[in-house]
């Protein structure tokens, strides 16, 4: 499976996001210069390198109105929405640059956005689509922030051509990468104050704790806003599932450098490659293991609660002879199950063994695909399993069909499985 990694081990912003993924293509020229001929109103594409920590990588450039993100950061106030993204330099400062300098400027509702996206970017509708959903997830949070309606949530004119470049530029890459699965890391939000048009607000601000929410993340002693609302809002929308690394043959690395150097390398990985396991949720990569020891239990009396386990829901059960307490024979009964029927299996196993208290333990398990065809033969039709993954391929005949098979023409099972083997080769 065609699996992408983003190490957010330094948060998140868009223009990271943007310049990591790119580094994974091969004409990165190529690509900028596509971006750049989208012409979207008042921005240029620049992609430069950069190095933090001794890596080299690439940094996203957006030029507006021909003023690099650095110079307008210090005239733009954002007084209702965090949208202007700049690699953890997104203080949301009001300005005490002079006004003059520089030319005064408008808001933008998310109609306006709306029209910019729709009207001026030629650009496939699935992108266009994304472009608008990670939009409407920075206005959701907006709105619960401020307690206003979407309608009535305005962003900075800079801001929204800012946050516009780097989310179409990322959606355009998701979009070009076509990865089966996208998994990050926890997310590093930073920590300390940030200032805004409203005041100073705790790391993560408001609107990127809101769109965090149920994503796990974590605080450390690097004082900054390490992920951006927009940085926040891209991976929320495409990413399949955080967690570990899962396991995986790396072909392409790229680095998203941010501005601001900090003790860590101020850096965004991704790692593009084909994923060793086939599952794509937690459910199916982590399982439970509930086991108990029962020595007053007869064969019959275990064989119907195995029953009754996989009824519930159990995934496996087996048994282990064991040698008890006292010397006595005793069996070990264990479970394998994902862990939304923990609570019906541990139901199960009191009600239907003579136990009295139960094992957990979690593990990682790791799956080969399975898939099942049907074969046509002349002694009748009969399932055959196929798994693939880790570079090894097996196949399986089904038994059942097997045993059925040669119940009805008095074959044996050896000779079932030659006369199949014969006519499938």
């Amino acid at each position: 499976m065609r699996t992408l990694y983003l190490d957010c081990s330094m948060g998140a912003a868009g223009d990271m996001l943007c310049a990591a993924l790119l580094e994974l293509l091969p004409d990165r020229d190529g690509f900028v210069k596509k971006l750049n001929d989208l012409k979207i109103p008042g921005i240029e594409y620049r992609l430069e390198k950069a190095e933090k920590c001794g890596i080299t990588g690439s940094h996203m450039t957006v030029l507006i109105n021909g003023l690099d993100e650095a110079h307008l950061n210090s005239d733009s106030v954002h007084h209702h929405a965090h949208v202007h993204e700049d690699s953890h330099e997104h203080d949301h400062a009001s300005s005490h640059h002079d006004h003059h300098d520089h030319p005064s400027h408008s808001h933008h509702t998310l109609k306006d956005i709306e029209h910019i996206v729709r009207e001026h970017l030629d650009i496939p509708s699935a992108v266009r689509n994304d472009i608008l959903e990670v939009y409407n997830l920075i206005a959701d949070a907006e709105s619960q922030v401020h307690g206003k309606p979407v309608s009535e949530i305005h962003f900075h004119e800079v801001g929204t051509l800012d946050a516009i470049a780097d989310i179409t530029a990322v959606c355009l890459l998701f979009h070009e990468i076509e990865a089966d699965e996208v998994i990050a890391s926890p997310i590093h939000v930073g920590s300390g104050f940030v200032k805004c048009a409203h005041g100073t607000l705790p790391v993560p601000a408001p609107a990127t704790a809101l769109l965090l929410k149920g994503i796990p993340i974590y605080s450390s002693n690097i004082e900054g806003e390490l992920c951006t609302p927009t940085g926040a809002a891209l991976l929320r929308h495409f990413v399949t599932r955080f967690g570990d690394m899962p396991l995986i043959t790396v072909d392409q690395i790229g680095y998203g450098m941010g501005h601001k150097d900090f003790p860590r390398a101020n850096l965004l990985r991704a790692l593009l490659g084909e994923s060793m396991t086939t599952s794509i949720s937690n459910n199916d990569l982590g399982v439970l293991v509930l086991s108990c020891n029962v020595d007053d239990m007869t064969a019959e009396e275990i064989s119907f609660a195995m029953d009754r386990l996989f009824e519930a829901g159990a995934r496996e059960v087996f048994t282990v002879p064991i040698g008890m307490k006292k010397s006595r024979p005793g069996t070990l009964i264990e479970v394998i199950l994902s862990s939304e029927k923990k609570d019906e299996i541990v139901k199960t196993l009191f009600k239907h063994t003579s136990t009295i208290g139960i094992r957990e333990t979690h593990m990682n398990r790791y799956c080969m695909n399975r898939t099942i065809e049907k074969i046509d033969t002349t002694i009748g039709q009969i399932q055959q399993k196929r798994s693939i993954g880790f570079g090894i391929e097996k196949t399986k005949y089904e038994y059942d069909d097997l045993a059925k098979i040669a119940a009805e023409k008095n074959l044996t099972l050896k000779e079932v499985r030659q006369i199949i083997h014969a006519e499938t080769q």
